[in-house]
């Protein structure tokens, strides 16, 4: 392998790598507060970039039915588990959602100016975290995580054959955010690349210093780790675990419009790229943004290296390469745990 040929795989490796990464710090960003693997977090980036292309084409995208859907079951979740309340789950589940959606039915078919169609696609997005929280995992948030991960499970399922229904088997791909080009060190990069590399670091910095330092941040973590002990120090983990949704939908809203113009999605892309992200998490720790960031772009370079060696095989290492890596922290956990347990004894 010549010098040229590793930097063009490395220069590969960086692009699906700032996929990876914005995808694993939605991941990350969930289960540091909720416990919850947000499989459905991919499905979440291909709704915006398909919603986003619709906008571009003039047509209404299916987003709209998938937030009208989720927003009458979650309304009247809410309802029957606190009837009293009827107005504010009118308020939250119901009115705030259908704003997006009338005003996506009154815009279609204009001519829209991208930040429009932008700022509309990201607002359709918005409210999906928040409602499939309210229905699928407010009522089990006490649950092991395994029953979680089931769910999440269920989740993508339903919602990758909703986009399947409303979207069609054919993939979209909207317009660039940039056309600008660099050089930089021999390596040709694109603008919207940097856009992704730059919205990558900002996201790592703003998460890090948000859950690391600020007293909000903290209190939302401290639900993940004890729902009790949050209650008796006056955290609400229901508010905390949609704030976290919210959070992530605005950041795969935010994926979804930088990683569409470079790769064709479909209705079930985000799934695969999710579980790649997701495998970057857990190289990192599944524990600190900056570990999640290290851990994407690796998995991003071994897909990259591979796939000129045997294309075939790309996949097969960046999910083989787990079993070391966990078999590794195993190793490391059950050691200190015995080091604990002698320390006790003496």
């Amino acid at each position: 392998m010549t010098p040229e040929l590793a930097l063009l795989l490395a220069q590969d490796g960086i692009a699906n790598g700032a996929i990876y990464v914005l995808v694993a710090l939605g991941i990350l960003l969930i289960f540091q507060v909720t416990r919850i693997i947000f499989v459905p977090f991919g499905d979440l980036v291909a709704y915006a970039s398909l919603s986003e292309a619709a906008l571009e084409a003039h047509q209404r995208p299916g987003t709209v039915w998938l937030v009208l859907l989720l927003a009458g079951l979650a309304t009247a979740f809410e309802l029957a588990s606190a009837p009293r309340r009827w107005r504010a789950a009118l308020l939250r589940y119901l009115l705030l959602p259908a704003l997006p959606v009338l005003a996506t039915f009154l815009l279609t078919g204009r001519g829209l100016p991208q930040a429009v169609s932008l700022a509309l696609t990201v607002a359709l997005i918005l409210p999906i975290g928040p409602l499939l929280y309210r229905i699928a995992y407010r009522p089990i948030a006490d649950a092991p995580v395994l029953v979680l991960l089931i769910v999440s499970v269920v989740l993508h399922f339903a919602v990758s054959g909703i986009a399947l229904v409303v979207f069609g088997p054919e993939g979209a791909r909207p317009a660039m955010l940039t056309d600008a080009n660099f050089q930089i060190g021999g390596m040709f990069l694109t603008g919207q690349m940097l856009l992704m590399l730059g919205a990558s670091a900002l996201a790592t910095l703003a998460l890090f210093l948000f859950f690391g330092r600020s007293l909000t941040g903290r209190a939302l973590r401290a639900t993940a780790v004890n729902r009790v002990g949050a209650r008796l120090v006056g955290i609400r983990p229901g508010v905390a675990g949609v704030s976290a949704f919210l959070l992530a939908s605005a950041l795969a809203a935010m994926s979804g419009l930088l990683i569409g113009p470079v790769t064709t999605l479909y209705f079930d892309s985000g799934f695969v790229i999710g579980l790649k992200a997701f495998v970057g998490a857990i190289i990192g720790g599944l524990a600190s943004y900056p570990g999640a960031v290290l851990g994407a772009l690796f998995v991003a370079q071994l897909e990259s290296f591979t796939a000129f060696w045997s294309s075939a095989f790309k996949e097969v290492a960046v999910f083989a390469v787990l079993v070391p890596v966990l078999v590794v922290r195993s190793a490391l956990q059950r050691g200190g745990a015995d080091d604990e347990g002698e320390e006790g004894e003496l």
